[in-house]
């Protein structure tokens, strides 16, 4: 086999995910050819993709030392730099890429979305506009466009362009998922008839018809097409459960360790700090209103809206957390020695924010597993945990599509019903520690009392009263990149209370489970 044939199977191997078989044999031509910079940029690719990202560096850093204007390289080591969080030297290899090739696409799309990670919307549609001037057809280059100006409530703009995107690629199913949330439809819906055609082709793939389930599912839902409704939920839901590795004993391990971790620690601790911003941290289930609290307080203009942010979890996990059970010594360690790492980290990585305001609200739902570590290493932070009736709330997990790994336990009745009773039971574990120190926001009283409920949220967040809190739905400053990025621009309405009610026998073993506990 010539170098060329080699090359291309390596390449063939790599786009199968057969990364280990790409880096043993990169290892052995970089052992015949060490002055070769594409065989240490290709074992860096593998690296990358197996989640080997520090090694990785160095295989694309030694791959640029032997070129320097292997631009294919430094971007792809800027993507290592963006996924372990040092976002300056991710900038900067960006930026040095640009410098060499200003038209580089690859770069001008990963530098966007390095821009709207920092929920900085303007550099990143910039970015990307320019990427499609060169490539006005690219896909990839529509759909984050599109998905830039979906995240900053411009949805006309965002519609034409997932509308752009499905003509000229008809199977690109996320444009289809997500321009079905924008839409309302009726039964003569050009869109909804495409879905229809498009979900019985038989080469689509299984990540191809569990978006398409799920749109369609709620374009009959708009139909009030309960039962057809259901049934493609249903679908998307049982195909993504077989093709993922979810056990729900990991997370009753998980749990379990925090609340004996937990138990016997002081929480009134008080751990020296020397940041001033205060966070405003936004937790619960998902869907349990969660962004629509986030826009509600992020109207305020001293408050940025940081949406979810993954440096508590990151910090957590590092810190804390081994062979997924949480580690009480590391815990008794760090306080024994007054070891603000949490903190540390936390606000290394909001500085590439830069953010003006002095406050912040951090809205990652499932932080509810580390109210501990919040009123421990940010003693001036504010806690409000997002609650909302059970059955609306577990309805709409099931009803959504959470492509993120984290949410695994999303996508089976008796998984959503299992894991409701975990996040209850630790929050029933919190509460009792430390009641004082948790605001409890309730869905429903908010849409029965807004300006009520609303005066009282902002009075517990010590923030001066301002009337741009009670029209939240007008704020455009704070970013939406969750599944309700429709449902927070609204004002509030009282449609999705109860809504179970329309799914109720469908979904009878789920709501026996929570209703047991």
């Amino acid at each position: 086999m010539d170098i060329k044939e080699k090359i291309s199977q390596l390449q063939n191997h790599l786009r199968a995910e057969n990364f280990k078989f790409v880096i043993d044999e990169c290892n052995k031509l970089i052992n015949k050819y060490p002055n070769n910079s594409f065989y240490y940029n290709l074992c860096g690719l593998a690296l990358q993709a197996s989640k080997n990202i520090q090694i990785s560096i160095e295989y694309f850093k030694k791959s640029i030392d032997l070129d320097n204007y292997n631009i294919a390289a430094r971007n792809n080591l800027a993507n290592s730099y963006k996924a372990i969080g040092n976002y300056s030297l991710s900038e900067k290899y960006y930026q040095s890429v640009l410098k060499i090739n200003p038209n580089y696409i690859q770069t001008l799309n990963n530098f966007a979305n390095l821009k709207s990670a920092l929920n900085d919307y303007d550099l990143s549609i910039d970015y990307l506009e320019k990427a499609l001037k060169i490539d006005q057809n690219n896909a990839i280059i529509l759909y984050n466009l599109a998905d830039s100006y979906k995240s900053i409530g411009n949805f006309q703009k965002a519609k034409k362009i997932y509308e752009k995107t499905i003509s000229k690629y008809p199977q690109h199913t996320a444009s289809h998922l997500n321009l079905s949330s924008i839409n309302i439809y009726n039964s003569n819906s050009n869109h909804f008839k495409q879905m229809l055609t498009l979900i019985e082709d038989k080469k689509l793939k299984p990540k191809n018809i569990i978006d398409l389930s799920f749109a369609i599912g709620k374009a009959y839902e708009d139909l009030k097409n309960y039962e057809k409704s259901f049934l493609y939920y249903k679908k998307g839901n049982l195909l993504k459960k077989e093709i993922i590795n979810y056990d729900i004993k990991q997370d009753k391990e998980l749990f379990n360790s925090i609340i004996e971790s937990f138990k016997d620690i002081d929480l009134n601790k008080k751990i020296n700090i020397k940041n001033k911003k205060k966070v405003i941290f936004i937790c619960g289930m998902p869907r349990s209103g969660t962004t629509l609290v986030e826009q509600i307080i992020s109207s305020h203009p001293n408050v940025s809206g940081e949406g979810e942010l993954s440096y508590l979890q990151n910090s957590a996990s590092k810190n804390f957390l081994k062979n997924n059970f949480f580690q009480k010594n590391q815990l008794e360690e760090a306080l024994q020695f007054n070891l603000n790492i949490i903190n540390k980290e936390y606000f290394e990585m909001i500085k590439y924010h830069n953010i003006s305001t002095d406050y912040i609200t951090d809205k990652t739902p499932e932080n509810f597993r580390w109210i501990g570590l919040m009123k421990l290493f940010f003693p001036n932070c504010k806690i409000i945990h997002c609650s909302r009736k059970p059955k609306d709330n577990c309805l709409s997990l099931y009803k959504n599509y959470f492509p993120a790994p984290k949410m695994h336990w999303a996508f089976n009745e008796e998984d959503i019903g299992n894991y409701f009773n975990l996040y209850k039971e630790l929050m029933n574990f919190w509460k009792f520690k430390i009641s004082d120190f948790i605001y409890e926001a309730n869905y429903e009283k908010i849409v029965e009392n807004q300006e009520e409920e609303i005066k009282k949220i902002i009075r517990f967040c010590d923030l001066q009263w301002s009337e741009t809190c009670l029209n939240f739905h007008k704020n455009t400053k704070t970013p939406i990149k969750t599944v309700s990025f429709v449902q927070a621009r609204k004002p509030i309405y009282k449609s999705s209370v109860n809504s179970n009610s329309n799914y109720e026998k469908h979904l009878d073993k789920m709501f026996s489970i929570i209703k047991a506990n």
